[in-house]
């Protein structure tokens, strides 16, 4: 019996190639007026919960290739995430959120502080009412899923270390009769939680 060959996983940076005529945030309004991406369906590609990017199940440990991926990554009305560009439309899987925070930087303190998340894409975010953080909590663990909005219905799950951050520097506040836990930032309040659900320890 013949000996089945292994197959080397395709290159990434060819379907970067492919991808020609990216725009840094998807294709503008303008240009989705003027032309219709071609959608080519699932190519493989995947998202893992801890931001690892997958090309047919092989890690993409190019940075740059995953930044270059990420600059047009859009989530349609379907809730499916495209990689978009002004020609073509290529539909890939993402496990939870596609980008995930790394650090924090904090500037003042209370509710006049400034909280700016990093990503693991490069990007540099100020929470804020643009920007903000929701927190869900599993119904049977309880444990938290932190969230960041970057851009355009995509969003960064806050890392466990960068949880525990937030929660450190966070207070208590009674928001329409509740008693939450949270952080201020740009003048704004962000619940991590209600106080039963135990941030710190839960985390």
């Amino acid at each position: 019996m013949a000996k089945r060959k292994n197959t080397p996983a395709p290159d990434p940076a060819v379907l970067a190639t492919a991808l020609s005529g990216h725009r840094t945030g998807g294709p503008s309004s303008r240009e989705r007026g003027r032309h219709v991406p071609v959608l080519r369906g699932d190519i493989g590609m995947q998202i893992a919960r801890d931001g690892t990017w997958f090309y047919h199940g092989s890690p993409i440990t190019r940075k740059p290739l995953v930044k270059l991926f990420s600059t047009v990554l859009v989530r349609d009305s379907d809730d499916e995430f495209y990689l978009v560009t002004p020609t073509e439309k290529c539909r890939i899987s993402v496990d939870d959120a596609p980008f995930v925070a790394v650090s924090l930087d904090t500037q003042g303190e209370g509710s006049t502080q400034s909280l700016t998340l990093h990503t693991n894409v490069g990007d540099q975010i100020t929470v804020n009412d643009a920007h903000p953080i929701r927190v869900t909590f599993d119904p049977v663990t309880r444990e938290p899923s932190p969230y960041l909005l970057v851009r355009d219905r995509l969003e960064a799950l806050i890392a466990r270390p960068v949880y525990y951050e937030l929660a450190e520097i966070g207070c208590e506040e009674e928001i329409d009769g509740d008693q939450l836990y949270g952080v201020w930032s740009e003048g704004s309040f962000f619940p991590l939680g209600r106080l039963e659900n135990e941030i710190v320890d839960d985390a």
